[in-house]
């Protein structure tokens, strides 16, 4: 048999999961600059934990695990009539009561509301983990993808919102990638569905608005009209769409258009608000994130200069675990999407070149007794902090250096027997081809300079 991947996953080799670490390692380094403590959940949560969730499409891309026992014979007939009420787009709880975990969010809301009575409140966590989509493989999406989230739970304060903010703009600094950190709020939708008199079909507005960087204007409009809106109402979306110009004019164009609309006016505050604390944030009113638990602010990050989806978002959501039995909880979060992220990084070149080596230095093995000697030597390099490996072979001296070569390994040491009676070794720096000859006791010194 040949072996393969399934579709949407990938193996991480080593160059590559160093890259991968430096990109978590900066989003790290930034949560906890802001006060976040990590967490984990498991990778897969009970089903009804996480169906309803994500909306009508969002559901659909949920990996479910089939149950154990179905083998059963005793069992057969009424899984056979299970698997029919899953053929018709039913749960049945007969095959499946498990699932892959979606994204971060729920995961972290069902932890609150389970743990409730012993966090400090607020309670900021963040979290990197894989997510499971059953989604259409391509580039920049995949079935299995990491998210590293910060979530805020337990204040109304529109400061968390505008610290998420600063968040991203923070960490996309330390990357060196350009991009645009945009922000919306869903009550400004939710004043739009208002104006069109369409309140019960918020979720199709915002679903088909979702689309609007992909499938543009006129898909919209056609998706507006299948899903029944008039050309009144759908006049009213698209003028809603039109809205451009600069942050404040903006603001100045969505306050005229819904200046008789309270839930728009809370809206339009938060987003000040937001702009009175980081200039570095775009209002984008075509914003919507489909995600049905999002209540007011919503972000989205766009890199420059390169073709790829978004690579972070997120939203405030102030009743996600009343899902739960909790209600009342407050929350915000926001999302670094890690996989886009490297693809953004890999394809502008942003890496730095030095996270591409883990040996810093490779022994020569040339003997017995030489390699004896060297592994003492290395030993002494190890213990204080030094990367080193010793050949395992003898072997001949190209072989040896085309390993260091391929490994990007920065200094060579050779003990053969000439410097075994004198106690000393050369030291090949192959980045610069120049050498030296030392005493083996000042190796550690040689390299602490």
């Amino acid at each position: 048999m040949k072996p393969s991947l399934p579709q949407g996953t990938r193996d991480f080799n080593a160059e590559v999961i160093r890259r991968r670490r430096f990109i978590l390692d900066t989003i790290k380094e930034v949560f906890e600059l802001y006060g976040f403590e990590p967490l984990e959940t498991p990778a897969m949560e009970n089903l009804e934990t996480l169906m309803g969730k994500y909306g009508d499409e969002g559901d659909k891309l949920i990996f479910k695990i089939l149950n154990n026992g179905l083998d059963n014979p005793a069992k057969r007939a009424n899984i056979i009539k299970s698997f029919e009420k899953i053929l018709d787009g039913k749960n049945e709880p007969a095959i499946t009561e498990r699932a892959l975990r979606y994204d971060l969010t729920i995961p972290f809301a069902r932890y609150v509301a389970m743990n409730f009575a012993q966090l400090t409140m607020p309670y900021k966590r963040y979290q990197m983990q894989p997510v499971w989509r059953a989604d259409r493989p391509q580039k920049g999406r995949y079935r299995e993808f990491y998210q590293c989230d910060a979530d805020i739970a337990g204040t109304t304060s529109l400061m968390s919102d505008a610290e998420l903010a600063l968040i991203y703009c923070k960490v996309f600094e330390k990357l060196n990638i350009d991009v645009e950190v945009k922000i919306n709020s869903r009550k400004i939708l939710s004043a739009l569905a208002e104006a069109c008199d369409a309140t019960d079909k918020f979720n199709i507005i915002t679903a088909a608005i979702d689309k609007l960087d992909k499938i543009g204007i006129k898909k919209v409009k056609e998706e507006l009209q299948q899903r029944e809106l008039n050309e009144t109402q759908i006049s009213i979306i698209e003028k809603y769409l039109s809205i451009g110009g600069t942050n404040d004019e903006k603001i100045i164009r969505a306050k005229k258009l819904f200046e008789q609309n309270e839930t728009a006016k809370k809206g339009i505050e938060e987003i000040e608000f937001l702009l009175k604390r980081t200039s570095q944030i775009i209002v984008d009113f075509t914003l919507a994130r489909g995600l049905n638990y999002y209540t007011g602010i919503i972000y989205e990050v766009k890199a420059k200069n390169v073709s790829i989806g978004s690579i972070g978002g997120g939203g405030r959501y102030d009743d996600l675990t009343g899902l739960f039995g909790l209600p009342n909880i407050p929350g915000v979060g926001i999302s670094f999407g890690v996989d886009r992220i490297y693809d953004v990084m890999t394809e502008l070149n942003l890496f730095p070149e030095t996270i591409n080596t883990s040996t810093k230095v490779l022994f020569f093995n040339l003997g017995e007794q030489e390699s004896l000697a060297a592994f003492t030597a290395m030993q002494t390099l190890r213990n204080n902090g030094i990367s080193c490996e010793l050949f395992y072979e003898t072997a001949k001296m190209d072989k040896q250096f085309k390993y260091a070569n391929k490994k990007n390994i920065a200094y060579a040491i050779i003990i053969g027997s000439r410097e075994l009676e004198q106690q000393t070794c050369i030291i090949k720096d192959l980045q610069k081809e120049e050498q030296q000859t030392i005493k083996i006791k000042d190796l550690l010194s040689y390299f602490d300079k």
